[in-house]
């Protein structure tokens, strides 16, 4: 809940625009002819009912319910808002569904039961339980939730969740058992410290248990201080963590603690009762948002220290989306009857292993690190990486196998793993992980068109959510007018060119300019007058250092943009040819496509060249470039120029640059489908491989078929983004969206980020 009124109006827009709530439910069978409408409807929808009344199980065969978990509360346990009934919990239920979809590639109905009643609750959701693979139960306060829980995973045959209750306890339990090896101590000896008796601290310290924690050697505190043996009126679940030991406080309890799990209140924990732990302490102060002891108060306060927290600014996030939509892939996945013990500590097991192996270079990316690796700052994996699909599902899927609660156990694992990563596809992770990078070391943008609404939307985006610091460029007057609608109220700098204020600066880049182009047939008048124009006075803003990069083109046509940019920055050292990339979110991954923008009909070599360029820029993001040099013609079958053109640039690439996965020329079938590839043409270099950039031998092409992607299937599109320019310059496409405004941002700061480390090597 935020106290800012306009971002409680962003909350509500978001969730209202441009059509209510977060999910919706898409045809996933052909309907275009009566003949399809004839199969999915009567007379054809029959038989599969007939097949499922002889066989209940072929309902898994024939509909949704293999890959569809209900999400159901009652509204009584909703984040931090308390008991706000069954609709208002029903956004956040929504929002669960969402990560399911994104994380796991899980389809979800999200349900609201109006009901307090135990007996009730369980009774409807048993009720409606022969639709869904799985129960995922959410926001259900304690006690109820531990009866709920219990019932239906005795009463139902699908999997069953409280994810408050074990999502926490998995997540936690990894990254405990990381950081008792770093501290070179052992589950069964370390004296444990509980803060908070609610059901996930219940399930974290169960969970613990299992691993081998000793209940002597554990103390769990609640409103009332230590939970002791000899309080009265102590329920079942407190009853199993009660000490006998003559303590009453928190700060009693944490004297020569090894471990402190906080699931309670912010700053319940003082630096003295942190400097009373023994050696090498862990603790994990998991109160959201503010945690039971600051960060950076507890690393000052103990440089041995091992901590996690849960939110996202500190290392060793505790994230329950490590754990739920990974824990259901494995389970659905194997048909299991429930989620047990065993899949759930094969889960922890999984992340905690996880943890220690290589960490893809679009992780450390993200997260603006050299090289994660497996410390004190690095104990549980962090939750965009891409390897969580397809190591957490197999350990679930194999326990469910092993313990013998799976129906359908898995025979090819490593076509499984396969399908797994396969269905990440859809998801926009890419986007995420760029947004995450930029604001690790935000950089300086000047928005040169900021009198225009979109992009001065764009320019609060990226400066509440920390991914850029923007300049703003233009009428100074519209901008205040503008910013006072949208309540853009932030202290940032405003420039207009035109101005008398600006005349100084203008005089200054105007000789800097004449200084470099006066043989070239420009006055120093000439200089002067171009300086009153946005575009050249950004560009001498970021030639002379004043920023770090510069966003425009979203008000004037391409070209009109590019001309000063190519005059005023160049290109960069050893490049001969700028060119310009889309990054697609497709269904199938992202697909980056070249060149959109700039190069008309490049010849063989520029061709290359722009490959070359591409692939840089795909390493950028963290991905290996897997490159398709497109063309009407599959390796040699035209001798037609266009498409000789086209070859000759991959027999140079191949020669001069064998390490790069290229190969062409390709029609787009062959290069999209790795199974026609493999069977047609498996000489090739990509046989095998799944494509994700596409080099176009001309403009006319590359740009028609980004724009068919983006219009036709309502793709995402980053770009164009400019390759081989000298500084971080980017041109939108005329009228971007406010969103691809903030994504070409994140990808300008990017672009700074990588061109300062280049001038620091």
């Amino acid at each position: 809940m935020s106290n800012n009124p306009r971002k409680r109006r962003e909350a509500l827009v978001y969730h209202a625009k441009p059509k209510p709530g977060k999910i919706a439910v898409v045809p996933t069978k052909k309907y275009a002819t009566q003949r399809d409408l004839s199969l999915a409807y009567s007379p054809g929808v029959a038989e599969p009912c007939l097949e499922i009344e002889k066989d209940k199980e072929n309902a898994y065969k024939y509909t949704t319910k293999g890959n569809l978990v209900a999400v159901i509360s009652n509204g009584t346990a909703v984040l931090g808002l308390g008991d706000i009934g069954p609709e208002a919990s029903k956004p956040v239920m929504e929002g669960k569904g969402l990560l399911f979809k994104i994380f796991a590639d899980i389809d979800v109905f999200d349900i609201e039961v109006d009901t307090k009643d135990v007996e009730k609750f369980i009774e409807t959701v048993k009720n409606i339980a022969p639709t869904f693979g799985g129960i995922n139960l959410e926001d259900i306060k304690a006690p109820e939730a531990f009866e709920i829980e219990k019932r239906l995973k005795a009463e139902l045959d699908i999997p069953v969740m409280h994810d408050d209750q074990h999502g926490t306890a998995i997540i936690s339990a990894a990254a405990l058992l990381n950081a008792l090896e770093l501290a070179k101590k052992k589950m069964s000896k370390v004296k444990i410290v509980v803060s908070g008796a609610g059901a996930a601290a219940v399930s974290c310290t169960k969970l613990y248990k299992a691993f081998g924690a000793k209940a002597e050697n554990i103390v769990m505190t609640d409103s009332k201080g230590v939970i002791r043996k000899d309080r009265p009126n102590l329920s079942g679940e407190k009853v199993e963590f009660a000490t006998s030991r003559k303590i009453d406080t928190l700060e009693e309890a944490m004297k020569d603690a090894d471990v402190f799990v906080g699931l309670s209140i912010a700053d319940i924990v003082s630096p003295e009762m942190l400097k009373s732990m023994a050696k090498r302490p862990i603790v994990f102060a998991m109160a959201n948002p503010n945690p039971e002891i600051d960060y950076q108060l507890a690393m000052d306060t103990r440089k041995d220290v091992i901590m996690a927290t849960g939110r996202s600014d500190h290392p060793n996030q505790v994230n329950n989306v490590l754990g739920f939509p990974f824990i259901f892939r494995g389970a659905l996945d194997v048909r299991a009857t429930k989620i047990n013990e065993e899949m759930k500590m094969a889960a922890v097991k999984a992340l905690a292993e996880m943890a220690k192996e290589p960490v893809p270079e679009q992780v450390n990316i993200a997260y603006g690190e050299t090289r994660l690796n497996f410390g004190s700052d690095y104990i549980i994996p962090k939750p965009f990486d891409p390897r969580l699909i397809a190591k957490v599902p197999p350990a679930v899927a194999k326990a469910a196998m092993e313990s013998g609660v799976a129906r359908q156990p898995i025979q090819d694992w490593d076509k499984y793993e396969e399908e797994l990563l396969e269905r990440m596809g859809s998801d926009n992770k890419i986007t995420r992980l760029l947004l995450n990078r930029a604001k690790m070391n935000p950089k300086r943008i000047v928005f040169a068109e900021a009198d225009h609404l979109d992009v001065l939307k764009a320019a609060q985006i990226v400066h509440d959510e920390g991914v850029a610091i923007p300049i703003l460029l233009g009428r100074r007057e519209v901008i205040k007018e503008l910013m006072a609608e949208i309540d853009f109220n932030e202290d940032v700098p405003i420039i207009d060119p035109k101005s008398d204020e600006e005349e100084e600066h203008r005089k200054a880049y105007a000789q800097v300019y004449w200084d470099t182009r006066n043989r070239s047939g420009v006055t120093l008048y000439d200089a002067e007058k171009l300086m009153r124009e946005r575009n050249y006075f950004a560009a001498m803003m970021v030639n002379e250092g004043d920023a770090d990069g510069l966003l425009s083109g979203y008000s004037r046509a391409y070209p009109a943009v590019v001309k000063p940019m190519l005059e005023l920055i160049g290109m960069a050292p050893g490049v001969t040819r700028v060119a310009a990339t889309n990054l697609m979110n497709t269904s199938r991954g992202p697909l980056f496509i070249s060149d959109t923008s700039i190069n008309i009909d490049p010849p063989a070599k520029d061709l290359a060249k722009i490959a070359q360029m591409t692939a840089r820029t795909v390493k950028l993001f963290g991905l290996e470039p897997v490159i398709a040099m497109m063309s009407y013609a599959n390796f040699g079958s035209s001798k037609n120029p266009h498409a000789t053109k086209v070859k000759d640039a991959v027999s140079y690439l191949h020669r001069y640059h064998p390490d790069l996965n290229v190969d062409g020329e390709l029609q787009a079938d062959f290069a999209l489908n790795r199974e026609m590839l493999q069977n047609k043409f498996p000489f090739s270099k990509l046989a095998g491989k799944k494509v994700n950039t596409l080099i176009y031998p001309n403009l006319d092409s590359a740009n028609s078929t980004y724009k068919l992607i983006k219009e036709l299937n309502k793709v995402d599109s980053i770009g164009p983004i400019m390759m081989g320019m000298r500084r971080p310059v980017h041109i939108l496409q005329l009228g971007a969206s406010v969103e691809e405004i903030v994504n070409m941002a994140a990808v300008t700061v990017v672009d700074a980020q990588e061109k300062e480390k280049k001038q620091k090597k």
